[in-house]
């Protein structure tokens, strides 16, 4: 066992950005004369999720990418892939700041440590060591664990089913009729792309109501304060498009004009060679896309029982509100990069501020 101030688990844009603001306060490795902080990653090298997105994902059509602080992403080509461009920026961000990740390392459990007398939380690795923490800094994100729906006949399904999370490239599709289900950024930006060489099927639980207007600040923060709302009562953050609605994406205009963006109700079963829609009528695919987003990667954390019956854990301002030692970034209104960033340094001003 070894003992250290702050364990951050995940070095994705919310762990690097605590990092980077408990370093800048003076925390270093273990040992040292100063507060100790250490880093622990599950991936095999820096890049957090940006590693494993789909290589026709460009630097240029990339949704929401925002420079971690103290480092400004370097200029790119619009058309370089993103998972090679932001893998190497994080890669050059942890040598800057000397933030010494420690990697591959999965977190397999974090619980209370019931007779130690400072009330330090336990966090057990996968290398084999337990770190006993005074404070523990989340930030694990939720591209581990794709959130595949439940529907009858699934596995009857002769063709090819696949979650955005395992997506390469759409000619992988060519010739072949694709059902694209989900309504979110991803959904309609991959619509867009497969459209461009095959038939399309798109279809999501409820329909989207397209906002023609721009999606300013004032819209930004109602809808961050609708999911803090939601966190704070321990309700699951739900999906982005949820609180923000769909609004009119350079995508959504191309797969329109292409005559894709043709909304269909969700199937209400599958079978061998297509899907069975609420009207009875069969519609013939080849293949499913389920781009029915991500949940929050925290299983780890069961232990502590922080889970309420609604299946999430109550947070406010990034702190678990009943185990106070805990922050949870990237999570609920700050799965955003931004969002990320800010909640980073909210979560390190708190820990100075307990003292």
């Amino acid at each position: 066992m070894e003992l250290v101030d702050v364990v951050v688990i995940g070095a994705g844009q919310a762990g690097l950005s605590a990092a980077h603001h408990l370093r800048r306060r003076g925390y270093g490795p273990v040992g040292g004369d100063g507060p100790s902080m250490v880093v622990l990653d599950a991936e095999e090298r820096a890049g957090g999720a940006w590693q494993h997105r789909w290589a026709t994902l460009r630097m240029g059509t990339v949704n929401g990418i925002h420079e971690l602080p103290g480092h400004p992403v370097p200029p790119a080509d619009p058309a370089a892939p993103s998972r090679e461009v932001l893998p190497a920026y994080f890669a050059e961000y942890e040598a800057m700041f000397d933030l010494d990740v420690q990697r591959p390392v999965r977190v397999t459990a974090v619980r209370r440590a019931a007779d130690d007398p400072h009330g330090r939380l336990l966090v057990e690795a996968t290398d084999g060591r337990t770190w006993a923490a005074r404070y523990v800094i989340n930030a694990t994100g939720t591209w581990r664990r794709p959130f595949w729906p439940h529907v009858a006949g699934t596995e009857r399904f002769a063709g090819q089913q696949l979650h955005v999370h395992d997506y390469v490239s759409a000619e992988a599709f060519a010739g072949r009729r694709v059902g694209v289900v989900g309504a979110g950024v991803s959904a309609i930006q991959l619509l867009d792309e497969i459209s461009a060489v095959t038939d399309t099927l798109w279809v999501s639980r409820t329909e989207p109501q397209w906002d023609a207007t721009a999606f300013d600040t004032a819209a930004r923060i109602q809808a961050i304060a609708g999911v803090e709302e939601r966190v704070r009562q321990g309700i699951p953050p739900g999906s982005v498009v949820s609180v923000t609605g769909a609004h009119w994406s350079p995508w959504a205009q191309s797969a329109r004009d292409r005559g894709a963006l043709v909304w269909h109700p969700m199937f209400t079963a599958i079978e061998e060679h297509g899907v069975r829609m609420p009207d009875g009528s069969f519609e013939p695919v080849d293949v499913i896309l389920w781009a029915t987003g991500f949940r929050a990667d925290i299983a780890h954390l069961a232990p502590l029982r922080l889970r309420t019956a609604a299946g999430g854990i109550r947070v406010a301002d990034s702190r678990a509100i009943d185990e106070p030692r805990l922050f949870l970034i990237g999570y609920g209104p700050s799965q955003s990069t931004i969002g990320a960033n800010r909640a980073g340094r909210a979560a390190v001003r708190a820990i100075i501020a307990d003292g």
